[in-house]
């Protein structure tokens, strides 16, 4: 693996010695159980939200309103976020964000049970909170090379992988379960999962970055060094081109199947258990990820896991009218942590430290920005053909991520981990 210079500090430090297991890294494993239980929060609320509003308003539209509000938010703060986790002490900045988090939400479930919780209090609440997620999620991923041995970079985005697919399996039953009990729920019990996250943060004891020894260049200066450094490494350019039509086309392929389903006359109930057998290969995947890597180079997995991720989601457009269009999809799913876990644990690698907020916040916006594309690309082409033929664009997509790890110098130059 090319690894980057390092100048001190805890990342310079990682490797002097025999690395312990993640589960026994104490700073690691507490920041990952503070996300585990923060993200579980935010996958409850990402259920209960439109929920209340279309109790609040009546109005489907209004509910696609805030979602898309968050949405946007995020997408806007991305850069911001990358330039403000590289400027400040990344600790102290999640801190901030919690504390954010934490009021909005308790705010949002008082107004919820004193029955004031309208829009112009909902979409404060979405904006405020989707931009704090935002900056604290990418102080959180600029973090993990400080608290891990860089051998053990992509066994740590394995575990953070698992964690997104084990939430999501289990955040929106339970979102609805306390809905139903008390529609304020959901929202207090995120904030309260953001006050364990803060007390998680709170407790690690290494420093999350680097020492600075420059001062910081002026916000515009700072972000157009990180885009620079970005589309300047041949591995990194490679990624964007990889990551972007992945997360679209996962995105794509995982609403046309809902809306296919639907429209073919599928109980919700069914619908619903498509969308966890997905969830399931993920989180699986998540597990096996680390043994993959050992057994495969890079350069080999990543073209590997492309091309057979794109022939399955081919076989799943053959499939597309009936449950079992969720299959195939789950057993790409189940490679996709291990791809993931390869190219964002090699990004951390090779970005230096003082770089890394902008350089994850470039990448998440590249793949962030198309997956956000693919509800409407979807609905688009189902409105236009047959379900089967307008999902075929999906592993279309896929070819091009394939594609790129095969021919990339940047991917087939990256010596073996």
């Amino acid at each position: 693996m090319t690894r980057p210079p390092l100048s001190g500090g805890v990342a310079g430090t990682a490797d002097a010695g025999p690395a312990p297991s993640l589960w026994r890294n104490r700073d690691f494993t507490l920041l990952w159980t503070g996300q585990c239980l923060s993200d579980l929060g935010g996958a409850m609320v990402d259920l209960a939200l439109p929920l209340l509003v279309l109790q609040q308003t009546g109005s489907p539209a209004r509910a696609g309103l805030v979602g898309t509000a968050g949405l946007v938010t995020t997408l806007v703060c991305r850069l911001p976020a990358g330039v403000l986790a590289d400027r400040f002490d990344r600790r102290r900045l999640m801190i901030a964000c919690d504390a954010l988090r934490i009021a909005v939400y308790a705010l949002l479930g008082i107004a919820v049970v004193t029955d004031t919780a309208g829009l112009p209090v909902i979409l404060p609440v979405v904006v405020v909170g989707a931009a704090a997620t935002a900056v604290f999620s990418t102080a959180e991923h600029a973090s993990v090379r400080s608290l891990v041995g860089l051998d053990q970079l992509t066994s740590a985005v394995a575990r953070n992988e698992a964690r997104t697919y084990g939430v999501s399996l289990a955040g929106p039953p339970l979102g609805g379960l306390l809905f139903g009990i008390g529609r304020s729920l959901p929202f207090l019990g995120n904030a309260l999962s953001f006050a364990l996250s803060l007390v998680a943060v709170l407790r690690i004891r290494r420093p999350l970055q680097e020492t600075r020894r420059e001062a910081a260049a002026p916000a515009g200066a700072s972000a157009a060094e990180g885009l620079r450094f970005l589309l300047g490494h041949p591995f990194l350019r490679a990624l964007l081109v990889i990551a972007a039509p992945l997360n679209m086309a996962f995105t794509g392929m995982l609403f046309a199947m809902t809306l296919a389903l639907r429209r073919a006359g599928v109980p919700p109930f069914l619908v619903g258990v498509a969308g966890t057998v997905f969830a399931l290969g993920g989180l699986l995947g998540a597990f096996a990820a680390p043994a993959l890597q050992r057994r495969l180079r890079l350069p080999v997995l990543l073209t590997l896991l492309c091309w057979v991720t794109a022939a399955l989601m081919a076989v799943s457009t053959l499939l597309a009218d009936t449950v079992l269009a969720a299959v195939p999809l789950a057993a790409a799913a189940f490679l996709g942590p291990t791809a993931n876990a390869a190219l964002f644990g090699h990004q951390a690698a090779v970005t230096p430290d003082h770089l890394q907020g902008r350089v994850v916040s470039g990448v998440l916006l590249a793949a962030g920005s198309a997956a956000a594309l693919a509800p409407a690309l979807a609905g688009a082409l189902l409105a236009r053909w047959s379900p089967g033929a307008a999902m075929l664009v999906f592993p279309a997509l896929v070819v091009v991520a394939a594609t790129t790890a095969t021919l990339s110098k940047g991917i087939r130059t990256v010596a073996a981990r």
